[in-house]
């Protein structure tokens, strides 16, 4: 068995979407136990909605919720909840093989680092969302929010990092890695970028294709994109913007007159596949990489339908030999040796 921890209180439509979304999940994979974290009446009283195995699903009562205003760091210290309880059972507990939450993004990275613990050389740990490309696959964007600024070695550690989940998660045999900046030429970018893009064409661990643009996430051929977390969540809030705006505009026009319904009818289902191809949730949530086992980090917003997707997600990166692999890579590229101490 599986055996993943959810956060049923994390998120703004907790603890009803994390409940439905691990009914959801236990249904779909028979070789899957999930223990959830959370107030334990408000969880019962979600599960009561549902038929699901109950042998393969406990509940841990903690009376605490970390929200969107409290400082991570004392709040991790400080507050016995379903979180960080989530947290401590995934560090101690041998057979916990992930952790699935839409709280807190601040405590999420906080508590994996203080609790967890990050894998053995590593600097920081990155949020790795998956893009829909024009391919039909995904391109992992590393880091995307997690580490507002960076150094030359934390760049080089994410593209290790993206790689191994490309390969594990993925089925990406030697995933092509770019460097995102504003230009394709190997002198575009600031120091910090023209420096990383330096290393990053000596590391033999890592498929380096060269500088890419932000365009080139969805529309190129690399299945990584590297990013520092402030330019990495710019450029996939704009492209979850982008992704409604063309929704949005789509449904405004075809039902602003008769023919445009009647058009509607004859493409509605290019536009529902279409719509598939440009949903962000299906993959569920962002892996925090570099972590000692798998996190996944749901949106705060997330529906059931994305936390199922995420606790998939979870189990298919544990079965994948993510962590391993990982430690494998690493193993074979000397960081000190690369990178001189004051960078």
């Amino acid at each position: 068995m599986t055996k993943i921890l959810v956060d049923a209180m994390g998120g703004d439509n907790a603890p009803a979407a994390p409940v439905q979304g691990s009914v959801i999940a236990l249904e779909n994979d028979k070789d899957l136990r999930l223990v959830l974290t959370g107030r334990k009446e408000e969880i019962e009283r979600e599960l009561s909605k549902y038929k699901y195995d109950k042998s393969r699903l406990e509940i841990v009562d903690c009376p605490d919720v970390i929200d969107m205003n409290d400082i991570p760091t004392e709040a991790v210290k400080r507050k016995q909840s379903s979180l960080i309880a989530a947290f401590w059972k995934l560090k101690k507990e041998e057979d916990a093989c992930a952790l699935v939450t839409a709280g807190s993004t601040g405590a999420t990275i906080v508590g994996g680092q203080l609790i967890l613990g990050r894998i053995r050389g590593i600097k920081r740990p990155a949020l790795c969302p998956a893009i829909p490309n024009n391919r039909g696959g995904v391109t992992l964007l590393c880091d995307c929010g997690a580490n507002a600024e960076c150094k030359p070695i934390m760049l080089c550690q994410f593209a290790v990092l993206a790689s191994a989940y490309a390969e594990a998660g993925f089925g990406i045999k030697n995933p092509k890695v770019g460097l995102l900046s504003n230009g394709t030429e190997e002198h575009k970018g600031d120091p910090l970028h023209q420096e990383t893009y330096k290393y990053l064409s000596q590391m033999p661990a890592v498929n380096f294709a060269g500088n890419i643009e932000g365009r080139d996430i969805m529309l190129g051929e690399c299945d990584v994109a590297v990013a520092d977390g402030f330019s990495g969540n710019v450029a996939l809030k704009s492209m979850e913007g982008c992704g409604k705006l063309v929704l949005g505009v789509m449904k405004k026009e075809f039902s602003s007159s008769l023919s445009s319904k009647i058009g509607y009818l004859f493409m509605r289902k290019a536009i529902k596949n279409m719509r598939g191809q440009l949903d962000f949730e299906k993959f569920g949530g962002a892996l925090l990489l570099g972590l000692k086992k798998v996190v996944v980090k749901s949106h705060g917003s997330s529906k059931a339908s994305t936390i199922a997707a995420s606790i998939a997600n979870a189990a298919s990166i544990y079965r994948g030999g993510l962590v391993p692999a990982v430690e494998k890579k690493l193993e074979s590229i000397d960081f000190d040796a690369l990178i001189p101490e004051q960078e």
